[in-house]
C-alpha cells in the first residue's frame, strides 16, 4: 500500500493498516511519527514535546499509553537502554541501535556490518525470541 504525502493521511494509513481505531490523539501521534515517511526514535516526552508544539492537547499519560498500544499493534517496537530509559522506534524490522550517551539519542546503526557469529544455548524450556543490539557511544 503506497502512504499518502500529507502527513494525516499517512497516519491514518498507518494506524488502518494495524486495525487501529482513528481516534484524536492517536492521529495526531501517528501524524508526527510518520507523516513524512521517515522513521523516527522518540521517547514519550519527546513525542509529548513535539505535540505541544503543534497546540494539540495530548496528556503525558495518554502519550505513553498510545505508545504502547501501537508497540502491542505491531507499529512500532520499544527499545530500552539501561534498563530504564525506554526509546520507540518506528522501524520494526530487526536492526542494531546506537545510543548516544552524551545528549541521550538513539540512532539506528548499520545492519550490514552487525555480525553475530553465535549466541548462548537458550536455557531448557525457553527459547530465544529476539536479540537487541545497543551500541552506547560517547563522543572523544
Amino acid at each position: 500500500m503506497k502512504l499518502s504525502t500529507q502527513p494525516a493521511q499517512r497516519g491514518s494509513e498507518w494506524l488502518a493498516g494495524a486495525g487501529l481505531r482513528p481516534t484524536r490523539q492517536r492521529l495526531t501521534l501517528a501524524s508526527l511519527l510518520v507523516g513524512d515517511g521517515q522513521h523516527r526514535h522518540v521517547t514519550a516526552e519527546s513525542l509529548f514535546a513535539a505535540v505541544r508544539e503543534t497546540g494539540e492537547s495530548v496528556s503525558l499519560a495518554t502519550v505513553y499509553n498510545t505508545l504502547r498500544t501501537f508497540c502491542e499493534a505491531g507499529l512500532m517496537q520499544e527499545v530500552t537502554v539501561d534498563g530504564s530509559k525506554s526509546y520507540f522506534d518506528t522501524n520494526t524490522h530487526d536492526h542494531p541501535h546506537f545510543f548516544w550517551e552524551d545528549d541521550g539519542k538513539l540512532t539506528d546503526a548499520p545492519t550490514e556490518e552487525l555480525v553475530i557469529t553465535r549466541l548462548p544455548e537458550a536455557p531448557e524450556g525457553a527459547e530465544i525470541s529476539s536479540v537487541d543490539v545497543v551500541i552506547k557511544l560517547r563522543r572523544k
